[in-house]
C-alpha cells in the first residue's frame, strides 16, 4: 500500500510551524518538522493578519523543496483551525464557504485563521483535499451549560479544542478503551487554560479561556466580579482594546509578577519568593476549583479519568497540587506538553484511511 503523506500547517502570529508525516502500517514517522520565523517587517506589511495567507505558502513551499519533499506526493494538507462559527469536532474538508467566513471583516483577527487559507492554497497546486482538524470554536456544549444570568450574552464554546481531544484519545489509547465510552475532565494548561468536560466524546461544557472564564493563567486574568470589570472599563484613559489587553494578555500571572514564563516563577518560587509562591498556589487552587465544579455539575462525581495536558503540566508542583486535591475524585494523568502538529495529521490520517468521514463546513 502506498504510504500516506501528510502536510500539516499551524501558524502562529510570527511563525508558521509545519510538519510532515508518512504513515505505514500504522507506524507515524516524521519527515520534517520545521518552525518558518516572520520578521516583523515583512507581517506588518499586511492590514489584516488574513492577507498574509499566500506570503506563508509560498514560504512553506520553498521550505518543502528544499527539504526534498515532493508536494505532489502529499495525500492531503491540513492546517490548524480558526475563529469560525461553532462547529461540532471533527475533521473538515476545506471549501468555499468556510474561507468566505474566515475572510468577513466581522471574523476575530488571530493567525489561526490562516490554517484554512494556506492548506488550501498548498492542497490547491496538487489536486489534493485540504482539512482543519477541531478549532477552537468546537462547540458540544449542553443546553443547560450556556446560560450565563443574561439572556442577551449565553456562555459559548471557545477552547484548547485540537490538543484537548487529541490527549483525551490518546488517554482512551492508553487504557484500552473508546472515548466515547469515558467520562474525563480534560485540563489544558497554557498561556490560557481551559478545562473540559468529555462526556463519552463531548466537550459538554468547558470555560471559554479566551474571553475571561474559569481559572486566571499566565496571560489572562480569568473570572473577575463584574462590578470590577465595570470599574476597570471606566477608568479614565480606559478603551476597548485596553480593557481587553487587561485581561487577556496582560492578566493572571503578567498582573502579579510581570511575567509570563512560568519557568521563572518555578525559579522564584525555589529560591523561597513568598509572593510568586502564593500566586502560583493560586493559580492552582483556583484550577482544582473548576475540576471540583465539572466533577460535581457535569458528572456527579462519576469520572473515570482527570487528564493535565499543555506545556505547564511540565511542572511537577503543580501536578502534585492537583493530584492532591482532586485525587479523590478520579485519577490524575499527565500529558505534558502539546503536540499540535501530530494531532493535526492524525485528523486528517483518519478521514484519508476512512475511520472518520471527513465533514463539511456549512
Amino acid at each position: 500500500m502506498k504510504p500516506v503523506k501528510i502536510l500539516a500547517i499551524n501558524p502562529g502570529s510570527t511563525s508558521t510551524k509545519i510538519a510532515v508525516f508518512e504513515n505505514t502500517d500504522k507506524e507515524h514517522k516524521l519527515l520534517l518538522k520545521k518552525n518558518i520565523d516572520h520578521p516583523s517587517e515583512e507581517i506588518h506589511k499586511y492590514n489584516r493578519i488574513i492577507d498574509q495567507y499566500h506570503f506563508r505558502s509560498e514560504l512553506i513551499k520553498a521550505a518543502l523543496t528544499e527539504n526534498g519533499i515532493d508536494i505532489d506526493e502529499l495525500s492531503c494538507v491540513v492546517g490548524r483551525g480558526g475563529l469560525f462559527k461553532p462547529v461540532k469536532s471533527g475533521t473538515y474538508l476545506v471549501n468555499e464557504r468556510m474561507m468566505d467566513d474566515i475572510k468577513s471583516p466581522e471574523t476575530l483577527e488571530h493567525a489561526s485563521n490562516l490554517g484554512c487559507l494556506m492548506a488550501y492554497d498548498i492542497a490547491q497546486s496538487t489536486g489534493k483535499k485540504a482539512f482543519i482538524v477541531d478549532p477552537v470554536v468546537v462547540d458540544e456544549m449542553e443546553d443547560i451549560a450556556r446560560f450565563s444570568g443574561l439572556k442577551k450574552y449565553p456562555r459559548t464554546s471557545i477552547f484548547h479544542a485540537l490538543n484537548q481531544k487529541a490527549i483525551a484519545r490518546k488517554c482512551a489509547e492508553d487504557h484500552n478503551r473508546e472515548y466515547n465510552q469515558l467520562n474525563l475532565i480534560v485540563v489544558h494548561l497554557g498561556g490560557g487554560i481551559t478545562i473540559g468536560a468529555h462526556k463519552k466524546g463531548n466537550v459538554v461544557d468547558v470555560n471559554n479561556g479566551l474571553t475571561g472564564e474559569g481559572p486566571f493563567s499566565p496571560e489572562r486574568s480569568g473570572g473577575i466580579a463584574v462590578f470590577d470589570i465595570i470599574e476597570l472599563c471606566f477608568c479614565e484613559g480606559m478603551t476597548k482594546s485596553k480593557a481587553k489587553k487587561a485581561v487577556v494578555g496582560k492578566g493572571g500571572i503578567v498582573d502579579y509578577l510581570g511575567t509570563n514564563d512560568m519557568r521563572e516563577v518555578e525559579d522564584r518560587v525555589l529560591k523561597g519568593d513568598k509572593e510568586a509562591e502564593s500566586v502560583f498556589e493560586a493559580m492552582c487552587y483556583q484550577i482544582t476549583k473548576e475540576i471540583g465544579a465539572m466533577a460535581a455539575a457535569v458528572f456527579a462525581g462519576k469520572v473515570d479519568y482527570i487528564v493535565l495536558t499543555g506545556g505547564i503540566a511540565y511542572d511537577r508542583r503543580l501536578v502534585s497540587f492537583i493530584k492532591e486535591k482532586t485525587g479523590f475524585i478520579a485519577p490524575v494523568e499527565a500529558y505534558p506538553g502539546e503536540d499540535e502538529m501530530m494531532a493535526l495529521y492524525l485528523g486528517g490520517l483518519r478521514v484519508i484511511k476512512g475511520i472518520d468521514k471527513e465533514l463539511i463546513y456549512e
